[in-house]
């Protein structure tokens, strides 16, 4: 683990604030099927994973991972078909404790646990770790029968995505990593306006759910490409599908607890994009940079006024190169 020196800085008193709101709400859950409704899940030891799938099965499999607290929705069907336009079988997912796969609710987060156990150089207790996560995606590929896939994620999905390269690298034809970073605490970290407005209160019915993420869109969203009603829209879809802080939460843990990946990264050798927005306002370009710095058979794109939103302005230049480099490496 990260001696004290590590988990100080601007992530740290971040982390303390957005672990007070979550651990205050950690009790209050989400909307979800009923028990008796059939869902497209696969199976991890006791977690359950939920996912979809589009296009022939007989094309590479490309599997987005999603970011921090969201839905597999968050990805788009009309996103989703594009790829498949390009001869790709695209699966998307639920993460472990959120959407409709598995929940930790025994577990209840403590943001502030963590890191205390990391300044004192103690090992914290959590629910799971990235490596956990990143098996959800191994077994998501057993089920499928998919022997290789090309493996993008979003965020924390790139997080998730680089941890499975380090502990399944012979899953993987190749990474793409998307507006993330490495874990290293002197890249990647969030603007202090952006970290302002995410810790500010918020009440958790829908209304004040939708409005306090317009907010951070505002900010965080590619300068000149907000769309108010369009995030109204994918964040009531997703807390109408399923509303739960308290997953977010423990997924931050799981973010805390890891180490820096930096070093095993410089033994992943195979084929990777990294992309990252020159105006992310949430994650830093920076981050993006070290993360294609410690990878040897790299390729980065910055992408001219893009921030840390999947807007439909870029979807054409990310499809374009997800689509590249994929061809390259099969």
């Amino acid at each position: 683990m990260e001696s004290s020196s590590s988990v100080q800085g601007i992530v740290v008193e971040s982390c303390r604030t957005i672990g007070s709101c979550l651990n205050t709400i950690a009790t209050l859950s989400a909307n979800e099927l009923s028990p008796g409704d059939e869902m497209p899940t696969v199976s991890n030891g006791p977690v359950d994973i939920y996912y979809e799938t589009f296009g022939d099965p007989g094309d590479p499999t490309l599997v987005l991972i999603n970011g921090l607290g969201s839905q597999c929705i968050h990805f788009d069907a009309e996103f989703c078909q594009l790829l498949v336009d390009h001869s790709l079988h695209v699966v998307r997912f639920d993460n472990r404790d959120v959407g409709l796969s598995t929940k930790f609710d025994r577990f209840p987060p403590d943001v502030f646990g963590v890191i205390d156990a990391l300044a004192m150089g103690r090992d914290p207790q959590v629910a799971y770790t990235l490596s956990d996560m990143a098996s959800d995606v191994v077994a998501l590929l057993d089920a499928l029968a998919v022997d290789r896939a090309h493996v993008a994620g979003w965020s924390l999905g790139g997080m998730i995505a680089q941890q499975m390269a380090i502990d399944h690298r012979e899953r993987m034809w190749s990474l793409i990593c998307v507006m993330s970073t490495t874990g290293d605490r002197d890249v990647g970290q969030a603007s202090s306006e952006v970290a302002e407005i995410v810790l500010g209160p918020s009440d958790i019915d829908r209304e004040s759910i939708i409005a306090k993420r317009q907010q951070l869109e505002r900010i965080i969203a590619s300068p000149g490409h907000f769309d108010a009603l369009r995030v109204a829209r994918q964040t009531g879809e997703a807390y109408d599908r399923c509303f739960n802080l308290a997953g977010a939460a423990r997924q931050l843990c799981a973010v805390l607890a890891s180490p820096s990946r930096s070093a095993a990264l410089r033994d992943v050798r195979m084929p990777s994009l990294v992309l990252h927005g020159d105006s992310d306002r949430f994650i830093d370009v920076s981050g993006g940079v070290r993360t294609a710095d410690c990878l040897e058979a790299s390729r980065l794109e910055v992408i001219e006024a893009m921030g840390h939103d999947l807007s439909p302005v870029f979807w054409e230049r990310i499809i374009t190169l997800i689509v590249e480099h994929v061809n390259g490496v099969n």
